[in-house]
């Protein structure tokens, strides 16, 4: 006896990349309050990040402070409603809306649009 069994579809996440969107992993991968990192086309890396709500933001994984591919691997925070994620070397704490560093407003970080389909 055999049964047809109807899969659900797998949300994806994808990024804005160059000239276009860069599916880069199933949503399911992304756990609330974890980042991953993800390989891009041009060989760059971004860092993804789920908050509790479900929404999905990128940056870029490099720490500008040291050169470590690291920023994905940081801690999810608040600081006056801004959602941030704080290096693990140096702790600096990232804006993920706009990639600017909160400890050093000078410098900044790649932020990537995200859609999840």
């Amino acid at each position: 006896m055999t049964t047809d069994t109807l899969s659900a579809p797998v949300a994806v996440v994808r990024i804005a990349h160059a000239d276009g969107w860069v599916t880069v992993c199933d949503r399911a991968l992304l756990s609330p309050g974890r980042g991953a990192a993800v390989l891009l086309p041009d060989g760059g890396q971004a860092a993804l990040f789920m908050d509790r709500s479900g929404a999905v933001r990128a940056i870029g994984n490099r720490d500008p402070f040291t050169g470590a591919y690291v920023l994905s691997r940081g801690l999810l925070g608040t600081a006056d409603g801004r959602p941030f994620v704080a290096s693990p070397l140096l702790k600096q704490r990232f804006d993920l809306a706009t990639g600017v560093c909160l400890d050093d407003e000078e410098v900044s970080v790649p932020v990537y649009a995200v859609r999840v389909e």
